[in-house]
């Protein structure tokens, strides 16, 4: 079902009659019931072992490679995977909507999500429920511990929002060896005057990078965070894009500007390279949530219980990884190039109903 993208138990039995299942299990096919039943008792550390036997292989076969310098990064990131007014269970969180008819309780959940970026490869490690009464942070950090319990040599820094800006999360990760890269805001006020100060002073580089040009300040040893108790670096990027209108025809010049705080020094990481890391957090966003929710299903509620859902979550992450391997291991070139993925998402699709033996056609008198 998560290979061909079905994106619901009851689409996957009406391929019951397909002889692959009777050649594959030797048995009758079970109901949709029966599966979601089954996944809300599975074991989600099997599955666990699942994906981290996938990566021992990819790794082994050295497919994974770092996608920027010489580190692997962890992204990690929170993410809203269903909400409703009636269905409700024992780990749902809880919010009060403001509508025209009064306020409503709604029930949500939520997980945090770690993907590990590779040159060409984009990995979910693995995935943590939020509980009700804690936030997205404690959450990851909890998630943080599995992660770097099966994956220790992994990666080798963290890439996070400016939610994660926080001294206990930067202090668990260096404890464990690993740095940091995150969004800075104005939440660290102190620290990012000290640095918004130095900018004015200190001299920058320039990048090119697409249409994109890179103005950069980077500077080390700021001891504003004194809740960090050692000194951090901060990175500033003034980026201008161009593009030309439609329209007009005449080119059309953006302006943004990223800041962000970290522990790793720039003797491990260059400026080029640590900004180009420092926006490969978007990744888990475009090809994290937008691609698995969109194409995969990875939000569909295939049963309402918190261990069905994190099973099922744990299955796409699975079918996503081999799916992914094979259009990048296994086809020629010249097939990957002349196909897209979503035509080999509905070949794969196709030859699931191609075996099929029960279908009549009603051809009227």
């Amino acid at each position: 079902m998560g290979l061909s993208r079905l994106g619901s138990l009851n689409a996957l039995e009406q391929s019951r009659g397909n002889r692959f299942w009777k050649s594959q299990s030797g048995d009758k096919f079970p109901s949709a019931d029966t599966v979601g039943r089954v996944f809300s008792k599975i074991s989600r550390a099997e599955i666990r072992d699942i994906l981290r036997n996938i990566y021992t292989k990819l790794k082994r076969n050295k497919v994974l490679r770092p996608a920027a310098g010489d580190k692997f990064a962890l992204i990690i990131d929170g993410h809203e995977s269903s909400c409703s007014y009636l269905r409700t269970c024992d780990k749902c969180l809880e919010r009060t909507m403001h509508t025209d008819k009064g306020d409503k309780t709604q029930y949500y959940h939520r997980y945090c999500l770690a993907m590990l970026w590779c040159a060409g490869f984009y990995l979910t490690l693995d995935l943590e429920p939020q509980l009700p009464g804690e936030d997205e942070v404690a959450c990851a950090v909890r998630l943080l511990e599995r992660v770097m319990l099966n994956y220790p040599r992994a990666f080798d820094l963290i890439l996070a929002d400016g939610l994660y800006a926080r001294a206990p999360f930067f202090k668990f990760a260096l404890t464990h060896g690993k740095e940091v890269i995150a969004v800075l805001k104005d939440k660290r006020r102190d620290l990012l005057k000290d640095a918004q100060g130095l900018f004015k002073t200190e001299k920058s580089a320039s990048y090119r990078y697409g249409r994109t040009e890179r103005e950069c300040w980077d500077i080390e040893h700021f001891s504003s965070w004194s809740q960090l108790d050692r000194p951090v670096r901060v990175v500033r990027s003034l980026e201008t894009k161009h593009c030309r209108r439609q329209n007009t025809g005449k080119l059309h010049y953006e302006t943004s500007e990223w800041l962000w705080v970290s522990t790793i020094s720039k003797e491990k990481l260059p400026t080029e390279d640590f900004v180009k890391l420092a926006h490969g957090r978007w990744k888990i966003e475009n090809n994290g949530f937008n691609e698995l929710v969109n194409y995969w299903h990875a939000d569909h509620v295939y049963r309402h219980s918190p261990e069905a859902m994190e099973a099922f979550w744990l299955l796409t992450a699975i079918a996503f990884i081999l799916f992914h391997a094979f259009i990048g291991l296994n086809l020629k070139p010249e097939i990957r190039y002349k196909y897209s993925k979503l035509h080999w998402a509905r070949t794969i699709t196709a030859e699931l109903f191609r075996g099929l033996t029960d279908i009549r056609v009603l051809v009227p008198p």
